[in-house]
């Protein structure tokens, strides 16, 4: 909360924590940490008191009632927050409208001091009709009209996520500044923004990743989460996170040098969960591990966590690492196959040249034709189909799937087309 309240432009000046079985239902605190609290305020001369706790509407009117004091609550900080960090079009209407339904709810807090106005000769809701209606009025109107933009944003996200569904890809998720900006920048030599604070990326961005022994897949730099995000953000946010959903591949990048290391890693495997993103095919990557003062807290962590590598993003060790590991898992659905063509196949040539890794060229002089022995991916292998040309797949060493087609014998035309 701390964080969450600095990287807002807050100057934390105390702090004050209860422990109750269950929240004051008028006050959230109790009357002896209120009467605290007022002490705290008039000692520091506070302007604003951030609650950690989800605040009802009706908690926050009597709160700011008895501290005389603008009262938020941590969903209000992180909306605060994406709000400033908001620069593309998309995340600017999804962050709107995450406020606007929160806010919608707490109009009643704004508007109490308003009389009754626009009289209602006629309109049959008798002397008037209140300010408050009004604006709930315009909320809504605003909420559908923002709902219909993102469903198109979101349709268009859809068809450039589903026109790269013949190549790899690989989606960075975590905790928020786990370091998944700097790790894209060490992978892709992106210029993307690096800093030390809370959600310093809003918005998904992908980059091609010339990976090693493999070839080239496409890398996303997603939003990062946070303990508690408010539902209407994670909601707002859905859309955003089309390329994890549909990733072949996610590394989940963790601080291992921060003390709650494992409750984040809990949290964001909660969130992708809530917005319905397989984790299975999952790669925890232990990253800033050049900053952990104690070694044993990473090996507890790699312990509880056997599918993980340890990294430093900032300095580059444990890079070569984590690139065997994303090879070793990504060829986890590879197939090793013989294509037999013609050599005058270009297409297929250059199809197999970006998806394939050819380790054998054998040339039939008699007939103008090509075997090429490689290694594929089985879904690009099942994209290739044509006349006169021929595939037989191998032995399963390379982990294809039982759904695959037919053994070594087996036969089946292909292509470069896709």
């Amino acid at each position: 909360m701390r964080g969450l309240a600095t990287t807002a432009g807050v100057n934390v000046v105390a702090t004050l924590v209860q422990v109750r079985k269950n929240p004051h239902p008028a006050t959230l605190l109790g009357k002896g940490k209120l009467e605290e609290l007022n002490q705290l305020i008039a000692m520091h001369d506070a302007e604003l008191v951030v609650v950690d706790n989800p605040l009802s509407p009706a908690q926050g009117r009597n709160l700011e009632k008895e501290t005389n004091t603008i009262i938020v609550d941590r969903s209000e900080v992180i909306l605060d927050i994406f709000a400033t960090r908001a620069q593309t079009y998309e995340s600017k209407l999804q962050v709107e409208l995450a406020q606007l339904l929160y806010f919608r709810p707490r109009l009643k807090r704004l508007w109490t001091h308003l009389e009754r106005i626009e009289g209602g000769v006629g309109t049959g809701r008798g002397p008037g009709e209140k300010q408050l209606e009004t604006d709930r009025r315009l909320i809504d109107r605003r909420v559908a009209e923002l709902k219909r933009k993102l469903r198109g944003v979101e349709k268009r996200r859809e068809r450039v996520v589903s026109g790269r569904s013949d190549q790899v890809t690989v989606s960075l998720v975590g905790y928020t500044n786990a370091g998944k900006s700097t790790l894209m920048r060490r992978l892709t030599g992106a210029d993307v923004l690096v800093a030390d604070k809370l959600f310093a990326t809003l918005d998904t961005r992908t980059r091609r990743w010339q990976l090693p022994q493999w070839g080239e897949v496409l890398l996303s730099d997603t939003v990062g989460f946070v303990r508690d995000l408010p539902h209407h953000l994670v909601a707002s946010f859905k859309s955003t996170l089309e390329e994890a959903r549909h990733a072949d591949l996610l590394l989940h990048v963790v601080d291992a040098s921060h003390p709650e290391a494992e409750q984040q890693i809990s949290t964001v495997s909660q969130v992708l969960e809530e917005i319905g993103v397989e984790t299975e095919n999952t790669l925890l990557v232990l990253n800033k591990c050049d900053s952990v003062e104690d070694r044993s807290f990473v090996d507890v962590l790699k312990v509880r966590h056997e599918n993980s590598v340890t990294i430093s993003a900032h300095t580059g060790l444990g890079i070569d690492r984590l690139e065997k590991a994303v090879t070793s898992r990504l060829g986890r659905g590879t197939v090793e196959a013989e294509i037999e063509t013609d050599v005058g196949n270009g297409r297929l040539f250059g199809y197999l040249a970006e998806h394939a890794e050819v380790t054998d060229t054998r040339y039939h002089d008699e007939e103008s034709r090509v075997t090429l022995t490689c290694r594929i991916p089985l879904r690009f292998a099942e994209r290739i189909n044509g006349t006169g040309t021929v595939v037989r797949y191998r032995d399963e060493e390379f982990g294809r799937p039982s759904s695959s087609p037919a053994r070594s014998d087996s036969t089946k035309p292909v292509d470069a087309r896709g």
